[in-house]
């Protein structure tokens, strides 16, 4: 590399420091990071990396900044903050890489180093719950209400009494702002593990397997997290579509 001066200009460019810190991919399920899949493979990446090749460094800081920043955001107060977490990443990523191993793939590691100091910034800041903290114990319970399948001794005991009703499925209503304004405060209203792992998962496409790695946790409790915020989520948005349709609008 050139220097910490040329990869600060390179972050401050990048990675926005200011604006609402809402997921801009919050009202549609991705299939998974298509930056990341245009990426040239680990080895080649990391070798021009440790080689100091500007151009390598670039294209990754292009492809992974906004998704880091949404992480980020989940573990801190405010977007300048997360965004600042972001820069401080990279910079750790820039110097650390001499001692990736390449154990795990290049954006696990990365995405590790983002975590760790998300969560540190997000201790000082008192926002953030530690994962320890929290067990499965703590997930326990219906996710959804069991008054709204029938008894044990209905007809079709376990099934629906009534099929939820449909979400409006149009491009035009799904992308609408209102809607993707409401995917973004029910997010904001999960627990912090939940809010992690389902921004993880569903805004940023990631895979179970690569979230347990970067978060540190079971596939079980990843299940559990996953669950919950999903169910949580859609049950905040029935209630919105519900009094959509009761109002007419």
């Amino acid at each position: 590399m050139t220097g910490r001066r040329s990869h600060d200009q390179r972050l401050s460019s990048a990675v926005p420091a200011g604006g609402p810190g809402t997921p801009a991919a919050a009202g549609k399920q991705q299939p998974g990071p298509p930056a990341a899949r245009s990426l040239p493979p680990d080895e080649e990446l990391v070798t021009r990396l440790r080689t100091g090749d500007e151009a390598a460094f670039a294209l990754l800081v292009d492809a992974w900044s906004s998704g880091m920043l949404r992480l980020a955001r989940a573990f801190v107060s405010t977007h300048e903050s997360a965004a600042e977490v972001v820069q401080e990443a990279w910079l750790a990523v820039v110097e650390g890489l001499a001692a990736f191993e390449g154990r795990s793939s290049l954006r696990t590691w990365v995405y590790r180093i983002l975590v760790n100091i998300a969560k540190r910034r997000g201790a000082r800041e008192s926002r953030s719950v530690p994962w320890s903290s929290l067990s499965i114990g703590d997930e326990e319970g219906p996710t959804v209400d069991p008054g709204l399948f029938r008894g044990a001794g209905e007809p079709y005991a376990g099934h629906w009494r009534e099929f939820p009703a449909l979400w409006p499925s149009s491009e035009q209503q799904v992308l609408a702002g209102e809607v993707r304004a409401q995917i973004a405060a029910a997010l904001a209203r999960l627990p912090g593990p939940q809010r992690i792992v389902i921004t993880l998962r569903d805004v940023e496409g990631y895979a179970a397997a690569e979230v347990c790695s970067i978060l540190d946790i079971s596939s079980g409790y990843q299940r559990v997290l996953l669950h919950r915020a999903r169910a949580s989520v859609r049950g905040w948005l029935e209630d919105y579509f519900a009094t959509g349709r009761r109002t007419g609008d």
